[in-house]
């Protein structure tokens, strides 16, 4: 029977982060993708964005792993040839009564390692972005852009070069306690079982059913999930912006905001639709309807008025792995060792949306820690 140090259960940018980091580590890594492809779910689904740090609770692994996996992500983008830009974005409040929402933002910043934020006037911040309208603003100097795809080939490329394995077609059906490690059973279309030492549940939207699958996992220690759908739009021809524009945070997200592609390419989202308690991964609906386009144009030209008429284009939609519902406080990050759930021999990540992407390399180390009982930092 075939065996394995570690198996990492889903190629998306953190399950390759994680498999990457393992296995230069020197522990013998396998990685098991449902899809066809690296990359298919929340990873290949968002805004592609290197967030700053700027929302999250001072503190929190969120806003911990966000700031230091900024750098590194930039560092490793330069070192590796990934595209990438370090661009800035404007948080912009489009009324006075948001303008106490910038300045949260500036109190809580530092708190989160995040020290350049700047605030200008409404004029200020129209001199940089004469197509903005707006009441003030906060820059963030530390925002960017990145290929997310050819990020997730460069963390392959490294870990296959260290001796990772990657199997897709290849979803994880059950596992069970053996000696030392898991027995575990592959399906697909060349079903295969083997043994883990082992597991790694990166499987976004699947974990907590993955997390169901290991035979004797306590279910108390599977976190609720709630899915929180968002919606795209392209806009039809050139952008005036140079920099990402956000309005202030709204429940379950960031707004409708603006964010460019290494094109220049503006699109516009997400919005968020809370799906159905119970909707299962495996029967989501990515499609866009094109008449949630005049929602989208209401809120985009509270910041720019002069969108034209008529100029978005369904794009594309993504759904977040959540672990607090609407209305309820953003929860954390959770990777969940056996430090967490007494269970030996499995890692789990639940709830890694945003910023997960910007978080990446920083929750590879948390995972290699409890992988290998390390302390985590």
């Amino acid at each position: 029977m075939d065996q394995v140090d570690v198996l990492v259960v889903g190629a998306g940018v953190v399950g390759l982060a994680a498999a990457r980091a393992l296995a230069l580590q020197g522990l013998e890594v396998l990685i098991v993708e449902a899809g066809t492809a690296i990359g298919t779910g929340v990873s290949s689904r968002n805004s592609e964005v290197i967030h700053a740090g700027l929302y999250y609770p001072p503190g929190s692994l969120k806003a911990r792993r966000c700031v230091e996996g900024r750098e590194r992500l930039y560092a490793y983008c330069a070192e590796r040839g990934v595209a990438h830009r370090r661009c800035g974005k404007l948080v912009v409040a489009t009324q006075s009564d948001e303008l106490h929402k910038l300045d949260a933002l500036l109190e809580r910043a530092p708190r989160c390692g995040v020290h350049d934020l700047q605030r200008l006037s409404a004029a200020e911040a129209v001199a940089l972005e004469p197509a903005l309208q707006c009441a003030g603003a906060v820059l963030s100097p530390s925002t960017g852009i990145v290929d997310s795809h050819a990020l997730m080939l460069a963390l392959l490329g490294d870990a296959e070069h260290a001796g990772a394995l990657l199997a897709l077609r290849a979803p994880l059906r059950s596992a069970a306690r053996d000696g030392s490690g898991w027995l575990v059973h592959t399906g697909g279309d060349e079903p295969f079982t083997l043994h883990a030492r082992c597991i790694v549940n990166a499987a976004g939207l699947s974990a907590q059913a993955v997390a169901a699958s290991l035979a004797g996992f306590p279910a108390a220690a599977i976190p609720q999930q709630f899915l929180a759908k968002g919606h795209y739009f392209a806009l039809g021809g050139r952008s005036p912006f140079s920099r990402l524009i956000y309005p202030t945070p709204v429940d379950g997200g960031l707004g409708v905001h603006l964010t460019l592609d290494l094109g220049g390419q503006a699109r516009f989202g997400p919005d968020v639709q809370w799906l159905p308690a119970g909707t299962a991964p495996e029967a989501l609906d990515y499609g866009v309807d094109p008449a949630r386009a005049a929602a989208f144009e209401a809120e985009i030209r509270r910041y720019w008025p002069a969108l034209p008429a008529g100029a978005l284009q369904p794009a594309y939609s993504g759904v977040r792995p959540k672990l607090s519902g609407p209305g309820a406080a953003a929860a954390d990050f959770a990777v969940s060792g056996p430090a967490q759930h007494g269970v030996p021999g499995v890692v789990h990540l639940f709830g890694i949306e945003s910023p997960g992407l910007t978080s990446a390399l920083a929750l590879a180390d948390d995972v290699c820690a409890a992988v290998t009982g390390s302390p985590q930092k």
